[in-house]
């Protein structure tokens, strides 16, 4: 009987996609998932240090591993195994903590891998592919704990990506989503000491992947505002029918002194010069953003001037988050500390303009036609009746008396927007789960698109 592997993946993309690396390593090497109500033999946990509260439930993850596969081995990877080894080491049931992450390929190698693997043949359980392009990260920002335990820049080799996108979109998967520590500075590792010429950047990357035939699109994860070049825009604008036109700029905060204090790179200026270049260059983009609130030291006033920011920015999507000190970096021992109190308030209010913001947003996209990955394909109850079939449970063969020709098809949208269609007398219609389909939009409610599906 061949070994049992259960995995748990704790934070961000490049988390989900090393896992799902490690994973597909060990399926070579005879490890098979573990079944419903099945004891692990080898369990893996993929950590997250960016916050405490991402170390806590990490700690959490691998205690009920342990307490659910009490014969299996863990080993334990990720941001937090790197940043406190030790304290990861004492956990029950740990035989093995990982590091470094470079050092993935000898953990495989440890387990019997012999063939390992440079990328993925599949993305298991999505509909959307991760695909990590590089590795790293070199700004200090005062906030952030990732520097110090990805401190090392490394881009993919672009040969490697290339395949890797081929047989993802091979596997029937219609949108890979590139991911990075700092997606902005792929190549940069290598242009060190390079003629300006000679340098490779995404935008590079971005045009050789969209010569890869197939039916399938790209969007990029978050992205500094400093690295939306008017090289990137070209690409974007030139590939518009691969490239989806949505970009994930991150923010942080709309206050320039904040700015200041969080040592980012460029203040408001600047990126709301970025967002204007993306509007005047692509068609009605989605620009969506992070923003911390109640970081150190943050008045009334700057606070204020993050809300006018981003009502100048229009953002389509705000993820808003309390600003939570993180051991190790500057600005935990920042004075003035905002109390907790006072950040789930402009949490709050900053969630009111974002309410604002996406309807504005959505209201614009009414009339127009998108793209759409579907997610959730069922057919409607017959006429009179209150009953439709379960979400994703497989279309039977049924006679037209029986049955309804409509489908209620859900997904998301190029613009990163969800969607909502009845497909109309769709007995004969081949739209399912993973497919990409065209959608006319005729209304919004203000949380999602609602549309026709174009046969």
């Amino acid at each position: 009987m061949s070994a049992r592997i259960k995995v748990a993946t704790l934070g961000c993309k490049v988390n989900q996609y090393e896992t799902e690396l490690v994973r597909q390593g060990l399926q070579r090497a005879g490890y098979n998932d573990c079944g419903e109500n099945e004891s692990a033999d080898l369990c893996i946990v993929n950590t997250c240090t960016v916050t405490n509260e991402g170390d806590a439930k990490s700690r959490q993850v691998v205690r009920r591993m342990h307490r659910d596969n009490p014969d299996a081995k863990i080993v334990v990877m990720g941001c937090y195994a790197t940043r406190a080894p030790d304290e990861i080491s004492k956990l029950p049931g740990v035989v093995e903590v990982v590091e470094d992450k470079r050092e993935l390929p000898d953990l495989m190698s440890r387990f019997g891998v012999i063939d390992v693997p440079t990328g993925l043949d599949g993305f298991s359980g999505r509909h959307r592919a991760y695909v990590k392009v590089q590795d790293g990260c070199l700004l200090r920002c005062s906030y952030c704990i990732i520097p110090h335990v990805r401190p090392q820049l490394t881009s993919r080799p672009q040969s490697h990506i290339l395949d890797e996108v081929k047989r993802l979109s091979d596997a029937g998967h219609r949108e890979v989503v590139l991911t990075g520590i700092h997606l902005g500075h792929y190549g940069v590792d290598w242009n060190r000491n390079q003629p300006r010429e000679n340098w490779i950047r995404l935008a590079h990357l971005l045009r050789d992947l969209c010569q890869i035939p197939g039916q399938f699109r790209i969007r990029l994860s978050s992205i500094e505002a400093t690295e939306v070049t008017r090289e990137l825009i070209s690409v974007l604008n030139e590939f518009g029918d691969r490239i989806v036109p949505h970009l994930h700029l991150c923010l942080q905060s709309g206050s320039d002194s904040v700015l200041r204090r969080m040592r980012r790179r460029w203040g408001t200026k600047m990126f709301l010069d970025r967002c204007r270049l993306l509007r005047e260059s692509l068609q009605n983009p989605a620009i969506t953003t992070d923003v911390i609130v109640g970081f150190p030291g943050e008045t009334n006033q700057e606070f204020e001037e993050t809300l006018e920011t981003c009502r100048r920015a229009g953002f389509s999507k705000i993820h808003a988050f309390p600003f939570s000190a993180r051991r190790g970096t500057p600005a935990a021992e920042m004075p003035d500390q905002i109390e907790k109190s006072i950040k789930s308030q402009r949490v709050s209010l900053l969630t009111e303009l974002e309410e604002e913001l996406r309807q504005d947003y959505y209201e614009s996209l009414v009339g127009s036609e998108l793209e759409m990955l579907v997610e959730s394909a069922r057919r409607l109850a017959p006429t009179g009746s209150l009953q439709a079939s379960p979400p994703n449970q497989p279309l039977l063969p049924e006679t037209k008396e029986s049955i309804s020709t409509d489908m209620l098809v859900r997904g998301t949208s190029c613009r990163y927007a969800p969607v909502e269609s009845v497909l109309e007398n769709s007995s004969g219609s081949e739209v399912t789960v993973g497919d990409l389909v065209r959608v006319s939009i005729t209304k919004s409610d203000g949380e999602k698109l609602h549309g026709t599906v174009i046969n």
